[in-house]
């Protein structure tokens, strides 16, 4: 009897919740991207929210992803409300936020997204989501978002000074890092490197187009798409930094800093 109540006891904690972030580097998003966040998302049963704030063609940028999951799934695609929210449109957004299983930003211009998150209520409603289990995601843009500083695009970058890369609050879901994207293609390593040895407590992630990488409980790291990913970590000796390249399915723990199997 004590050993059935405690079988019944044990049964009935409810799992804890396991946050997940996708953030892709730009360009495409490629078939074992879309799949990871759709199975994600709760696959035929689940719903996915985009968000277009970044974006000058917000509704072009719902119909491109909504694109990328025909084929590959019949998961619901809800579009949020475009920016600038009204109240009306706030209201409706919020309740969105309730039923989706999966909220992807796409790309543009992450000032635009932050712009919107100055919104307190927003802002707390994100974090609070993402920590109950919602699979979160981003491209270009979406993903500059998805670290506590944000590099925003301005500064001097032919030189490796962290104080010449402008920077903002991002909406920090992944913390102690500082992310960059389109990374190898648009040769972007001046900046992040300049950010960490000015930043030495952070971990840099360089994510290149066409490539994501898939974090678990802000820890676990798996590298998807066709490219790869670049981790820079700064030494206690000062200018010296180590790196490391991360190919498709390799993994890289984030808190440990290291690869793991």
């Amino acid at each position: 009897m004590i050993r059935l109540l405690f079988l019944f006891i044990l049964g009935s904690v409810p799992a804890l919740a396991q946050e997940k972030l996708l953030m892709v580097g730009g360009g495409k998003r490629t078939t074992d991207v879309m799949a990871k966040f759709i199975d994600r998302s709760g696959g035929e049963t689940g719903e996915i929210l985009v968000i277009t704030w970044a974006g000058g063609e917000p509704e072009e940028s719902y119909k491109a992803f909504a694109k990328d999951v025909e084929g590959l799934s019949k998961i619901k695609v809800e579009k949020a409300p475009f920016a600038p929210l009204t109240a009306a449109s706030k209201a409706i957004l919020l309740g969105q936020l309730k039923s989706a299983k999966g909220i992807f930003f796409t790309g543009g211009d992450q000032n635009r997204i932050m712009d919107v998150l100055q919104d307190e209520e927003l802002f707390n409603a994100m974090h609070s989501y993402y920590k109950k289990g919602v699979v979160f995601g981003g491209t270009s843009a979406g993903t500059a978002i998805m670290t506590p500083i944000m590099i925003t695009g301005e500064g001097d970058f032919k030189v490796i000074d962290g104080t010449k890369v402008e920077v903002k609050k991002g909406l920090g879901l992944l913390p102690d890092v500082i992310v960059d994207q389109h990374f190898i293609k648009r040769q972007r390593q001046n900046r992040l490197i300049g950010l960490i040895f000015k930043n030495p407590e952070q971990l840099g992630v360089g994510i290149d187009e066409n490539t994501a990488l898939y974090i678990e409980n802000n820890s676990t790291a798996e590298v998807l798409g066709e490219s790869q990913v670049m981790i820079f970590e700064a030494l206690k000796k000062r200018n010296e930094m180590k790196f490391l390249i991360l190919e498709k399915g390799e993994k890289y723990d984030l808190q440990k800093r290291k690869r793991v199997k």
